[in-house]
C-alpha cells in the first residue's frame, strides 16, 4: 500500500515571505491558459473570428477574478457555509486550499460576461473559445489539492495497486481522489475537448461539451472522494459535488440541443 508522503505545502520560503504549491499550481493554470490560448486562436477557424494574444491576456485577468472570488464563494456557501459564518476570518485565507470549481465555474461566467460586453462579443462565444483552455488548469488545481493532502479518497481495497493510506487522516487503504479527478476531470476532459474543437463547431457546441464533459466526470470520480456531505434526491444519495454536477449536465445538453438544432455553421468562438 501507497503512503501519502504529505509533502510541505510551502514551496518557496524567504524570511516571512512563502510561497505555497497551492498557489503555483494557479499560476501554471493560468500559464496553461495562454499557451493555449494562443495555440487555439491560430486554428483558421478561430483566427478567422479576429481573436488576438491581447484578447487572451486581457481575459485571463477578468478571470483570475472570478476564479478566485467565485471559487472561494461557491467553497464558503456550497460545502461549508456552518464553519466560514462561524470564522469569517477564514475566508479570506485562499492559500491553504479550499476552492470549489462550481463556484469558480460561476465566477468565470461572470466575469467573461463582463469581458464580452465590453469588448462587444457574445458571452457563449468568449465561453466556446475558452472551454479547451479549461481542464488542465482544473487538473493543476487537483494536484495542489493532493500536495496539500486535501480531499481524500474513499476507503479501497488494500490489493488496489494504487491504494494509499494517508496519514493526516488514518491508516486505512483510500482511493487517492484528487489525483483520479485530475486524469479523468482534468487530462481526459482536455484531449476529448481539445480535439472536439480543432474543426468547426456549431455556436455553443464546444461550451456544451465542456459542460457536459465536465459534469460527467465529475459525477463519476465523485464516487472515490469522500463527500463534503450528501443529500437525498428522491431514493438516491448523492454527494455535494454530484448535486452541483447535475445543473452542468443539464445545461450542456440543453446547449447541444440548440447548437445542432440549427443548420451547421462555422463556430464564432
Amino acid at each position: 500500500m501507497l503512503i501519502h508522503p504529505l509533502p510541505d505545502p510551502i514551496a518557496i520560503a524567504v524570511g516571512p515571505f512563502a510561497v505555497r504549491w497551492y498557489g503555483v499550481m494557479y499560476l501554471i493554470a493560468f500559464a496553461l491558459f495562454i499557451i493555449l490560448g494562443r495555440i487555439r486562436i491560430k486554428q483558421a477557424h478561430i483566427a478567422s473570428a479576429g481573436w488576438t494574444a491581447a484578447n487572451l491576456e486581457d481575459m485571463l485577468t477578468y478571470g483570475v477574478l472570478g476564479v478566485i472570488i467565485g471559487g472561494r464563494l461557491g467553497e464558503v456557501l456550497f460545502y461549508h457555509p456552518d464553519y466560514y459564518f462561524q470564522h469569517p476570518q477564514d475566508i479570506l485565507a485562499v492559500w491553504h486550499g479550499g476552492m470549489s470549481f462550481h463556484g469558480g465555474f460561476l465566477g468565470v461566467m461572470a466575469a467573461m460576461g463582463i469581458w464580452a460586453k465590453r469588448h462587444g462579443r457574445r458571452l457563449m462565444e468568449v465561453m466556446d473559445l475558452i472551454a479547451p483552455l479549461v481542464p488542465l488548469g482544473y487538473a493543476a488545481g487537483r494536484i495542489g489539492n493532493f500536495i496539500n493532502a486535501e480531499l481524500p479518497g474513499r476507503v479501497a481495497d488494500a490489493s488496489l495497486p494504487w491504494a494509499m493510506m494517508w496519514p493526516n487522516v488514518d491508516t486505512l487503504p483510500r482511493h487517492p481522489s484528487p489525483i483520479y479527478q485530475a486524469l479523468i476531470d482534468g487530462v481526459l476532459l482536455f484531449i476529448v475537448l481539445w480535439l472536439y474543437s480543432r474543426k468547426p463547431r456549431p455556436y455553443l457546441a464546444v461550451s456544451g461539451v465542456f459542460a457536459v464533459g465536465y459534469g460527467c466526470a465529475r459525477f463519476s470520480t465523485e464516487y472515490f472522494r469522500i463527500p463534503d456531505y450528501e443529500v437525498f434526491i428522491g431514493p438516491w444519495i448523492i454527494s455535494a459535488g454530484q448535486m452541483l454536477s447535475l445543473p452542468m449536465i443539464v445545461l450542456g445538453m440543453a446547449l447541444l440541443f440548440i447548437a445542432y438544432k440549427k443548420p451547421p455553421t462555422a463556430e464564432h468562438a
